[in-house]
């Protein structure tokens, strides 16, 4: 079927609905609705289709409404004849007698929001699994670089093994827990044994995955606490080329395996996820001295030692529970600006993560190197060691600032090909540009705090700064209800708090004394 904006298929018993206005980052113009519309039409006509999935072309699911489309309706029967196309299709999803699963990726926004959530089950991340698992790493990380420093090798074996076990045991009880209380919760909250089956496929296999990820988490502990972090690049590579091909083949059912869809993406990550394991699992057998580590012997359960792990591991898994909630409360304050905003606001996040993983990675490796300065006893060479980190941070971060704010339509349009949209981002954008002024050192010394031991004293200056930042956006987003680029200063104010709190932390001295 040839569509304009939408890309139909047939696969096995699976019809495949794409949104494909790819420059535009798939806005919902009119075109679109009559095209998926059609689509849908052609899915409910034929009998062997017994399920539709609506996914996405492109680096985005759907940026929202088309804004200069919709501009354009420049009288009352061009404004209904719009809206009632869009309500066709929308009303035709909702009450579609087949299973429809939205599977979305990239910017969502607006209109886009509302798609997701028109299918029976809409697919998201499940990276929240995943932090409580990554925020126990982060304190075994600290334990590990502190033993690193001490030159007490053999007690890190210990550390990577007990903390293994205690992944392996937190898997397991979510892998229980899905599997016991998934199939009622389902069963209460969906009517269609169609959909409800497709739910099940996708979980029964991508809980296997917990296993998988949450034991590598303690391999990037390692690697991080005793400073070998090009390991984590190339397992990264590894994983995310493996994700790619495994979805590839089971989904789609490509050189000879059956057409998997829903099924074949969980079996298909949590593959990805084992391969990950095993290149850790080979590399660190083959390219790290596991005597001199003490990974060469598996002891028992040492409970004194989890208790040790947990006493550091538990705030900081807190915290970070705490930092994503807030930060996710900004959205939700912006989408109350209107699409516009809330598409300018996921424009500015995607362009701020590019900064932001170049940052974080001299921030965490300072941490790491402030655990190993003190397990060491060179204790005066830490605040070198920061002032260090945040001058080569600044090297790398500050020319990404200064091009993006010099040439704002050049970065701008590789997220959204609309001028109007492009040039209300710029102000939103510079803003953005001249927090990381801030932000750098305040997260190279938010993570040398973390470094020193003292997770229990990073979680309460992150939760004086949080409040303080909630407060902010309340005031200036949900309150007096500004330009969403006002909106983004909130990242100055958490990032000269969290910097002020944790310098003068630092200052005082009295972290050199935490023992761990």
């Amino acid at each position: 079927m040839e569509l304009e904006t939408v890309l139909y298929r047939v696969e096995g018993n699976v019809g495949i609905v794409s949104l494909n206005r790819t420059k535009a980052l798939n806005a919902m113009s009119k075109q679109i609705f009559v095209d998926l519309t059609t689509a849908f039409d052609a899915a409910e006509k034929d009998d062997t289709v017994r399920c539709v999935v609506v996914n996405a072309e492109g680096r985005a699911f759907c940026a929202g409404g088309d804004i200069p489309e919709m501009k354009g309706l420049d009288n009352p029967e061009a404004v209904f004849d719009f809206y009632n196309v869009a309500g066709i299709f929308m009303k035709k999803m909702i009450n579609f007698v087949k299973p429809t699963i939205t599977v979305a990726h990239g910017a969502i926004a607006g209109a886009g929001t509302s798609l997701l959530l028109a299918g029976d089950i809409a697919l998201v991340s499940d990276d929240a699994m995943f932090m409580v698992a990554f925020g126990f790493s982060i304190g075994a990380q600290i334990l590990i670089a502190r033993r690193n420093g001490e030159q007490q090798y053999k007690e890190i074996g210990n550390l990577f093994y007990q903390g293994i076990y205690f992944q392996l045991g937190m898997a397991a009880v979510m892998f229980v827990v899905c599997y016991s209380f998934a199939p009622v919760i389902l069963k209460r909250l969906v009517s269609s044994e169609h959909i409800y089956d497709a739910a099940m496929s996708y979980l029964n296999w991508r809980v296997f995955g917990f296993f998988f990820s949450f034991t590598a988490v303690m391999f990037r502990a390692f690697f991080l606490g005793t400073t070998q972090t090009k390991t984590l690049t190339l397992n990264s590579i590894v994983m995310v080329l493996s994700n790619v091909v495994f979805n590839y083949i089971l989904i789609f059912g490509k050189f000879g395996f059956p057409v998997l869809g829903i099924a074949g993406a969980a079996i298909g990550s949590s593959l990805a996820e084992l391969v990950s394991l095993i290149f850790f699992i080979i590399y660190t057998r083959n390219r790290i001295d596991i005597r001199k580590y003490g990974l060469d012997k598996i002891p028992g359960i040492r409970w004194n030692i989890l208790k040790r792990m947990l006493n550091v591991s538990f705030w900081t898994m807190v915290q970070n529970f705490l930092s994503l909630s807030t930060w996710f409360l900004l959205f939700l304050y912006v989408e109350h600006l209107g699409e516009r905003s809330l598409a300018i606001t996921n424009i500015i996040r995607n362009v701020s993560g590019i900064m932001f993983m170049v940052m974080m990675a001299f921030a965490s490796t300072c941490g790491s190197l402030v655990s190993n300065l003190i397990g060491a006893g060179s204790i005066s060479c830490v605040p070198g060691t920061i002032r260090q980190h945040i001058r080569i941070a600044y090297a790398f971060v500050l020319p990404f600032a200064v091009f993006f704010a010099l040439f704002p339509k050049l970065i701008l349009g590789v997220y959204t090909d609309m001028p109007e949209l492009q040039e209300a981002a710029i102000p939103s954008l510079w803003v953005l540009c001249s927090a990381y002024l801030f932000l750098v050192p305040a997260n190279v010394y938010f993570q040398s705090v973390s470094g020193t031991g003292n997770t229990r004293t990073a979680l309460a200056l992150e939760l004086i700064t949080l409040v303080i930042y909630t407060c902010y956006i309340t005031y200036i987003v949900a309150y007096l209800k500004l330009d969403v680029a006002f909106a983004w200063t909130s990242e100055i104010v958490y990032s000269v708090g969290i910097l002020v709190l944790c310098y003068f932390y630092m200052k005082k001295g009295k972290w050199s004394l935490k023992k761990i």
